[in-house]
């Protein structure tokens, strides 16, 4: 069935849509029911199941006469080093990993820290996590160690699994001090440590609180424990509008469920082939697809240690795809930003065979068109937006692949997914016409696999999702859709203007100074104006070559909104900047950038990929007459 089929099919009868999807699962007993109402508005689904995730992602594929089937390709061009490992290899270390963390204590329901690089070891401390049905929450590897602390304090795990350091291009980051600086300030203490020490910097390790990793790997291997359909998988944190992340919880059942219902019907990939999702394990891309999904499937998986440019150069994904035969590659448009800028003609990728590509997916923030239009000549495949959330595990809105690509509208994701109805909201709360701006918001009950709620934090998830619009879940994102029914993301709710009255988009401005074409990436925000209320500001990041002086573009991008938006915008201001400020996920941090430049005091972004940036900002507004307040 096409897409049409298939949604109006969930359409009629969810609960048996989701029911007949759970059948594709290894179930060690099948959940009398899909959705459980009883707690509304926090629902929960495959309740009463019992199921395990480390057996369905590894172990029922050796089962299945698959263990010679690679699992995971490790690729690390800043180390230099790589590896296969097959799915009975895989067993076999995660079986025991997992033995040496129950020989110490860790048990169903606990919780275990993974702070580790972009590393074999990482994924398979999740699934050794998961086969015992402890809980895991992964930090980003590098995190300052004040947030390490917040995320053990919240989580409050038994034991904690770390590697000795990260590489980044050009340094060495400590992992272990981070550590170190973390427990020195957190109130709770983990049972012990595991330190996974890397040649480039092995850690001392601390006696009596620090295991070597090497030790787990000589375990007795442990089978799998089965575990109720809503216990919790992992808890994800993410940044919170009040500066304490929220822990959002990913249960078992719909987990598995969902995941992999997406690799066939959205990436359109088969058994046996090479997905890459070039992220990081520490963001919900890495979690959903890097680790889970395509194992889940029986794909093989491509860990990935390196960035878009710079290890060694521009080039460097295109390498990957031709060496693994790489089927699908999903990543975020801030990657395909860097390498654009870096290469603007694309003539790297003339060096390698892409010939078994045939898709590209974008997620994570906004895919401008300019962006997608360059990398379809590129690469010649399909590019396909698609639109989800940290919240939501996997795609609310996309074009499915795998149920036959829709009439693509270039800047739109394109449509919902079955187990998603999304509203086009008011202030007020009620429904908004085709083409409107608005919030949108998703009618309760969010489908299988979507957070349940934040960990030990119900009110806060009540708060910050479902109290605003009753009966729906608030997304954050603000947008519109078209006659047609297709969704199209303009901003954050938050990111959303008001010049002199007018609700303008950033996105929507964002989308016109990308067009131009000296302007690599580009971002729009708005600062506090006495007359009009807010004025657009926008930044510009130029391509590498560009001949044109910085004065001449910014005056074409001023011509240029004016054409294609309006008047009505009074978008006069606008810079040319070396880099912006983004979270290690690529996203833009606008709403630090607006306080900035208003003048008013911001909280160090968390997630922040060089806290430099922000000088290098503040420095580049004081000719604009910036920051005020």
């Amino acid at each position: 069935m096409g897409y049409n089929e298939v949604y109006k099919a969930w359409q009629a009868d969810p609960e048996g849509w989701w029911l007949d999807e759970a059948r594709r699962i290894d179930w060690e007993r099948f959940p009398s029911r899909a959705l459980w109402d009883e707690n509304a508005p926090l629902y929960e689904w495959f309740k009463d199941g019992l199921v395990n995730t480390c057996w369905n992602a590894v172990d029922r594929h050796v089962e299945a006469g698959h263990g010679g089937r690679d699992a995971i390709l490790y690729d690390s061009p800043v180390t230099g080093a790589t590896a296969r490992i097959t799915y009975a290899e895989l067993q076999d270390r995660v079986a025991r990993v997992a033995g040496g963390l129950a020989a110490r204590g860790v048990g169903k329901g606990d919780r275990v820290i993974i702070y580790m690089p972009m590393v074999p070891e990482a994924v398979i401390a999740m699934l050794a996590c998961a086969r015992l049905g402890a809980i895991h929450s992964v930090v980003f590897g590098g995190f300052a160690a004040h947030e390490l602390a917040v995320r053990i304090d919240d989580a409050t795990p038994k034991a904690i699994i770390a590697g000795s350091c990260g590489i980044e291009p050009g340094r060495i980051v400590d992992y272990e001090g981070l550590l170190n600086g973390a427990l020195a300030q957190s109130t709770h203490q983990p049972e012990f440590c595991v330190i996974f020490q890397r040649e480039q910097s092995p850690s001392p390790l601390v006696e009596g609180r620090d295991v070597d990793w090497a030790e787990l790997g000589t375990a007795d291997p442990v089978p799998c424990v089965p575990v109720p359909g809503d216990h919790p998988a992992y808890i994800l944190y993410t940044s919170g509008t009040t500066g304490q992340p929220k822990g959002v919880v990913r249960p078992t059942g719909g987990h598995l469920v969902a995941l992999d219902w997406t690799m066939d019907a959205i990436y359109g990939v088969e058994p046996g082939e090479v997905f890459w999702a070039a992220s990081d394990v520490g963001w919900v891309v890495g979690h959903s697809y890097i680790c889970y999904a395509p194992l889940i499937h029986g794909c093989t998986t491509v860990i990935f240690e390196g960035k878009p440019v710079g290890t060694p150069d521009a080039g460097t994904f295109w390498r990957v795809i031709e060496e693994h035969d790489v089927a699908v590659l999903f990543t975020a448009p801030t990657a395909f930003r860097a390498i654009k800028r870096e290469d603007p003609k694309g003539q790297m990728a003339k060096g390698y065979d892409l010939s078994t590509l045939r898709a590209l997916f974008l997620a994570g923030e906004r895919a401008d068109p300019d962006t997608i239009e360059w990398a379809e000549r590129l690469l010649g495949v399909p590019v396909i937006d698609h639109w989800w959330q940290t919240e939501t595990g996997y795609t609310i809105a996309g074009n499915p692949l795998g149920l036959g690509l829709l009439p693509v509208k270039i800047g739109s994701p394109a449509v919902p997914m079955p187990g998603y109805d999304v509203h086009i909201l008011g202030d007020d709360g009620h429904d908004l016409p085709p083409g409107d701006l608005g919030a949108i918001a998703i009618k309760l009950p969010l489908p299988p696999g979507t957070l349940p709620t934040l960990w030990h934090a119900e009110e806060r998830f009540r708060k910050s999702y479902l109290d605003h619009f009753p009966g729906y879940y608030e997304t954050g994102d603000a947008g519109y859709v078209d006659e047609d029914g297709y969704l199209w993301i303009m901003a954050r709710t938050d990111d959303v203007i008001n010049v002199a009255g007018h609700r303008l988009s950033t996105g929507a401005m964002e989308e016109v100074l990308a067009a131009h074409p000296d302007v690599a990436e580009c971002a729009v925000i708005g600062v506090a104006d006495e007359l009009k209320g807010q004025l657009p500001m926008g930044f510009l990041c130029l391509n590498a070559g560009t001949e044109r002086s910085a004065e001449e573009i910014v005056a074409d991008c001023v011509l240029l909104v004016r054409d294609q938006i309006g008047p009505v915008a009074a978008f006069k201001l606008a810079l040319v900047v070396d880099r912006l400020p983004k979270t290690r996920s690529g996203k833009i941090l606008r709403g630090t950038m607006a306080a900035i430049a208003d003048g008013r005091a911001y909280k160090m972004p968390a997630t922040i990929d060089d806290p430099a940036i922000l000088d290098e900002l503040t420095a580049a507004l004081g000719g604009l007459g910036y920051p005020r307040g």
